[in-house]
């Protein structure tokens, strides 16, 4: 792994929505390597550099809204020459129960905006961290849903899962994709 995406929606009216949970997962490992986000204007993000066992892992966060992420993602990863199967894109799921998280190697969109955006250009072969948001029952509460702040039992266990996201991430730089499965889908 070489870089790690993690989606959301630019600005203070979304930092706390669910649709935000890639950044909240990025913005906590950012924390607790004690890495700095830096604006990148000519990619449209904030990146911070994490130096893991001497090899540097970019921590990105696109400042496009989510369903612009490819005008980050793709110049970012073109501009870097990373080979897609070292890219790792982190965001919100809602086909996941709240607290749950799933790792997954490539795929469709499944309806996420954000990827949806990003699979025309970059293709499906990039990895998938896919945080729990749960979903509201109802096809036409989506959007306020996604775009809504959770409530304190669904804030907590979705904190909890990006700290469980956060135990897994050293073996997913390692390669070792098949440990950080079964330690995060036998967590949930």
């Amino acid at each position: 792994m070489q870089v790690i995406f993690g989606l959301g929606n630019p600005g203070e009216k979304y930092q706390q929505t669910r649709h935000n949970a890639g950044f909240w997962y990025i913005d906590a490992l950012a924390k607790k390597h004690n890495c700095i986000f830096k604006p990148e204007k000519k990619f449209k993000a904030e990146v911070a550099i994490w130096n893991f066992m001497g090899k540097k892992i970019w921590l990105v966060k696109p400042q496009a809204f989510m369903n612009c992420s490819a005008q980050s993602v793709v110049p970012f990863i073109h501009f870097y020459r990373i080979p897609v199967d070292e890219v790792l894109v982190a965001y919100d799921e809602l086909d996941i129960p709240v607290g749950t998280a799933k790792l997954k190697k490539s795929g469709g969109h499944g309806g996420h905006n954000g990827l949806r955006d990003i699979i025309p250009t970059l293709g499906k072969d990039f990895k998938r961290l896919r945080i729990g948001i749960g979903h509201p029952g109802d096809k036409s509460k989506v959007t306020p849903w996604v775009l809504g702040r959770p409530g304190l039992d669904d804030s907590i266990e979705i904190e909890r899962c990006i700290d469980r996201c956060i135990d897994v991430t050293d073996d997913l730089i390692k390669g070792d994709w098949d440990k950080a499965m079964k330690l995060l889908h036998t967590a949930d």
